[in-house]
């Protein structure tokens, strides 16, 4: 499940972009078992919808996020909305048995990685603000893996080692947080 918010009092982010080439990767990928569904302009009242609606074993949100740890989604006309860490755990608590992974390719998600570790098996953040070529990159890397049918923390690997491959001197913002057993 591929979800996007890119408010209109933000930066715009190539969102479309990111989606399209994730697509391309799973569709070229040896495992065709892949099904990318995608929600853009995402906002707070679609993502328990959504999560009860698709089922999802991956969870991918781009967009942005603040200094503070939270995450940006849109509110009803399309300004930023922030959600907090605990509120992004406490929902995937109650998903935590059809999720496997989250990726939250935003700036300084570190927290809300963290924070929903507590819940699903393996959580990707940024551990500080990423570019938009460094955040594709990552995600190109990461899902070209998956879909050869690598395992969630071999694919963080490839995503970073994309970041360096494309001379973007990012490879160490992404981070990678595994549920303690």
């Amino acid at each position: 499940l591929f979800l996007a918010a890119d408010p209109s009092n933000a930066t715009r982010l190539r969102l479309q972009q990111e989606c399209r080439d994730i697509q391309e990767k799973l569709n070229l990928s040896a495992q065709r078992g892949f099904l990318l569904e995608s929600r853009l302009a995402v906002r707070t009242k679609d993502i328990i919808q959504v999560l009860l609606d698709t089922k999802p074993q991956i969870v991918h949100f781009s967009g942005h996020g603040t200094k503070f740890g939270g995450l940006c989604f849109e509110d009803e006309i399309g300004k930023s909305k922030i959600v907090q860490p605990d509120a992004l755990a406490s929902l995937f608590k109650l998903v935590a048995d059809k999720v496997n992974c989250v990726v939250i390719n935003a700036c300084y998600s570190k927290e809300q990685a963290s924070s929903i570790a507590e819940h699903i098996p393996f959580v990707i953040g940024m551990s500080q603000s990423i570019s938009d070529e460094a955040a594709i990159a990552f995600a190109v890397g990461f899902y070209t893996a998956l879909g050869a049918q690598r395992s969630v923390e071999e694919a963080y690997h490839f995503g970073c080692v994309q970041i360096q491959l494309e001379g973007i001197q990012e490879h160490l913002t992404p981070i990678i947080y595994e549920k303690k057993k």
